[in-house]
């Protein structure tokens, strides 16, 4: 998936949220994160610009320099907090839940309400660094990918 415009931010697709709270992530974000390598995953909530959440795994975070709040908050490095239970810290919240080895993850409606993402939304998946990519659900980039030209994979 190309740029949606010079110098802009890399679109990796849409995936829709299903009525069941499924959410197959794009091949091609699955493929650059090696994002099911671990067979969990973390769920940070998303900016307040594009909301959603930011998805990473324990590999790529651990080492990077935000992989430090995951010793402070135990419960999360080693997955003894309830799956899709997120936990509050400096300001954003975090989880962990399963992924599935096809790059799908499920959303309770729990977590939809705290990400204030329901149902039936396109999440637009954004390469966001070289830890994480973002699952957005709003802002200016939602609004510039419905008037792109070019093709945007639907999941």
């Amino acid at each position: 998936m190309p740029q949606m415009n010079k110098g802009g931010k890399f679109i990796f697709g849409k995936s829709i949220i299903r009525p069941d709270g499924n959410v197959q992530l794009p091949a091609q974000a699955i493929e650059e994160y090696d994002i099911t390598k671990e067979g969990k995953v973390y769920l940070l909530t998303g900016s307040k610009v594009t909301g959603g959440f930011c998805i990473t795994r324990k590999g790529l975070l651990l080492p990077s320099k935000l992989g430090h709040f995951l010793h402070d908050v135990p419960q999360l490095l080693n997955y003894t907090s309830k799956a899709g239970e997120f936990i509050k810290y400096k300001g954003r919240f975090y989880s962990w839940i399963v992924i599935s080895k096809t790059g799908q993850i499920n959303l309770t409606r729990e977590m939809l309400a705290l990400l204030s993402i329901k149902s039936g939304m396109q999440l637009l998946s954004i390469r966001s660094s070289d830890i994480a990519f973002t699952m957005g659900a709003k802002g200016p980039l939602l609004e510039k990918a419905k008037i792109y030209k070019g093709v945007i994979y639907l999941y």
